[in-house]
């Protein structure tokens, strides 16, 4: 019998290894990095989009995220309404007011919910009517 016992603790040594590094592999991969964005990076769109939207990877923590829509001045032009989707909270976003041509660039930080930050920024170009 104290074989036995032996041999189930020689086990729980060598499992924990690989138990601990499959766990900071998932807690490395918790960042939440944007899976894609309305506009597109880099997009050209005709008329000016009701609201920017960039969707992640993993849940965000709704009171510690933020984006801001700024002309090629400078100067902010989102109705300052960002929001995190309450329903499935990967969703961020920001409603526009109608925007004239130009290039717009979008910044955004977020908190996921294992406490890690991430910031980031694109730009998109809003052509007029034809």
């Amino acid at each position: 019998m104290a074989e036995r016992g032996s041999i189930r603790r020689g086990m729980a040594i060598a499992i924990l290894p690989v138990a601990l590094l499959g766990l900071g592999t998932r807690l490395a991969a918790a960042h939440a990095f944007p899976e894609r964005a309305d506009p597109r990076v880099g997009a050209v769109v005709r008329g000016s989009p009701e609201a920017v939207r960039i969707w992640f990877d993993g849940e965000l923590e709704p009171a510690f995220c933020q984006v801001a829509v700024t002309d090629g001045s400078g100067r902010r032009v989102d109705r300052g309404d960002a929001r995190v989707d309450a329903g499935g909270r990967r969703l961020l976003q920001v409603s526009l007011p109608a925007l004239p041509p130009g290039t717009y660039s979008v910044r955004w930080t977020v908190l996921s919910i294992d406490g890690h930050r991430t910031t980031g920024d694109y730009r998109f170009t809003v052509k007029g009517p034809d």
